[in-house]
């Protein structure tokens, strides 16, 4: 989900080492597309290489090493998300983990018509094609995967759209999508591009009570949480998700990923994608890369630590940011995260400034200091059209198309705010005069 970076030139006929950036008069606030990993992360990562080189499944001392060391991670990384270390299961990132979801879903919900049938000695009534349930603002590991399914005939997909009121997608909209041969669930804890945090926990409440009917096929449910860790309190068993996706690099950790699974196969199906060595207990094999996953424990550890204090300063930044942004702009600006009755990532401000020259694009490729993004960078390929998450939301096409997404970090100050709202000034008054 990494975001694409606007810089003041056009980097046609230009070579890369012919261009230097001073960085260090930048400010970043792109916190949501990836974030910089902690000093300690990096400590981690670097022991790892040097103490925890050997093969994990080896049983001489460096082996015995890193798999002590993933052993640690993995009970950090649940530990984060109220699991248990046995729910864990390391993967490349969050791509991965959400395409073994979907491709779960599939295979259990073929195992069990095929059971039903041989129990009942003919088609059971939930046969077909497996449906899975959707929303319409998810990422695109779990979109494209899903539109994949169903161009290919796999599966029959529902995208149920948010509202536009709330930006949320509504529980009873989900549950009137649920049919009898639906077998998965999938709704992201938070959205990256609005902030707005989904009622994942509801959903799942009715769900689980529409699971216990003996007749109906067990509805999977999962949520990708990759935007709300580090940033919110994550409890995966309080949420009552069977999958929960943890992407490092959006928590300070480097770029990899995990899969919560709540007692994987056992209470809840898992089947691999990979073949391999046996490595994960079988369900993702490869030998384990035990620097990142060091790394990614390093990190959890600290969100398990710090959380609260996290939160805090993200959230007080953030509502500096925004009140920064209305006395200069005064109404010239629309919030694009603000929804009535919506809980919102405390980072996280997507904000339009309005005219017909201020295009997000334009703005941010003529600013001195500010590093942000207008759109994730899988809609990257849609160049200048406004953000298709935007629109579900009932934000009008000329107003997305002026969206700037800044999201806050843990190391972003009140002066960095201050830096960026006059850098933001300067170029909105450039490009008004250019016009």
């Amino acid at each position: 989900e990494d975001l694409v970076y606007f810089l003041p030139f056009t980097l046609s006929h230009i070579e890369w080492d012919e261009i230097e950036i001073d960085l260090t008069t930048r400010i970043y606030m792109d916190c949501n597309a990836t974030t910089p990993l902690e000093p300690e992360v990096i400590q981690a990562i670097s022991e790892a290489l040097q103490d925890a080189w050997g093969n994990p499944s080896s049983n001489y001392i460096a082996g015995a090493k890193a798999k002590a060391t993933i052993n640690q991670a993995r009970e950090n990384v649940a530990r984060m998300v109220g699991g248990k270390a046995e729910d864990i299961i390391f993967t490349s990132g969050g791509t991965e983990a959400n395409n073994l979801v979907l491709h779960t879903a599939l295979e259990h919900f073929r195992t069990s018509c095929r059971a039903a049938e041989q129990r009942e000695g003919h088609r059971n009534g939930s046969s077909g094609l497996p449906h899975i349930i959707t929303s319409n603002v998810e990422h695109d590991s779990v979109k494209l995967v899903a539109e994949h399914l169903q161009k290919d005939g796999e599966a029959d997909v529902t995208y149920v759209p948010v509202s536009k009121g709330t930006a949320r997608v509504e529980v009873e909209d989900i549950m009137a999508a649920v049919r009898p041969n639906t077998c998965l669930i999938s709704v992201m804890l938070a959205n990256n591009e609005t902030g707005v945090i989904m009622p994942v926990q509801e959903i799942c409440q009715r769900v689980k009570s529409l699971n216990k009917r003996p007749e109906r096929l067990r509805i999977l449910l999962h949520t990708d949480a990759a935007q709300a860790l580090g940033k919110i309190r994550v409890d995966a068993c309080e949420l009552g998700v069977d999958y929960l996706t943890i992407v490092g690099h959006k928590f300070y950790a480097p770029r990899i990923g995990a899969l919560f699974v709540n007692g994987p196969g056992r209470r809840t199906p898992l089947y691999p994608m990979l073949f391999g060595g046996g490595q994960e207990r079988n369900f993702r094999p490869g030998t384990e890369n035990t620097p990142m996953i060091a790394g990614l424990g390093k990190a959890a550890e600290l969100v398990t630590s710090n959380l609260s204090d996290y939160e805090s300063h993200m959230r007080t930044t953030k509502l500096y940011l925004e009140e920064r942004l209305k006395a200069v702009f005064n109404g010239k600006i629309r919030f694009n995260s603000h929804f009535p009755g919506a809980d919102i990532l405390p980072n996280t401000c997507n904000v339009s400034i309005l005219g017909p020259t201020l295009q997000g694009w334009r703005v941010l490729s003529n600013c001195r200091r500010l590093l942000a993004s207008v759109g994730a960078a899988c809609h990257s390929d849609s160049g200048n059209r406004p953000s298709h998450v935007l629109l579900s939301c009932g934000v009008p096409p000329e107003v997305a198309a002026n969206a700037l997404r800044l999201s806050v970090g843990r190391a972003t100050t009140k002066a960095d705010v201050d830096a960026v709202v006059e850098d933001l000034k300067e170029t909105v008054q450039l490009l008004e005069e250019m016009n």
